[in-house]
């Protein structure tokens, strides 16, 4: 879709393109989550968590790309064929969830 990788040694079909889609798409889902689910948060507080949860994920993704290609694995693991294991479907939760709840106690209260 993009033109500009984003870490072509790692993984090469990210692109800088998407990750900005990614930021657009998560910032407006939380808006709109929030809105309905969590009208007590400042808008605000939503914003920086979106934004800076969507990048941390996009880099829990990297990492994990990282990990693989270190190892010469295509697939995290076979349980969940042509999905790359379940490590792949969770490797941006593993960096984002820490990131929200820490930022949930300290910034948000």
């Amino acid at each position: 879709f993009g033109k500009h990788k984003l870490a072509p040694f790692v993984s090469p079909g990210k692109t800088v393109e998407g990750l900005a889609g990614l930021v657009l798409g998560s910032t407006s889902a939380c808006l709109i989550f929030s809105y309905y689910f969590l009208p007590e948060i400042p808008v605000t507080q939503i914003l920086i968590l979106a934004f800076t949860g969507s990048i941390i994920g996009q880099l829990g993704d990297i990492c994990e790309s990282a990990i693989k290609r270190n190892y010469g694995l295509k697939d995290a693991g076979s349980i969940l064929p042509g999905h790359g294991g379940i490590l792949d479907r969770l490797d941006c939760l593993l960096f984002i969830a820490p990131f929200v709840y820490y930022y949930r106690i300290f910034i948000i209260g």
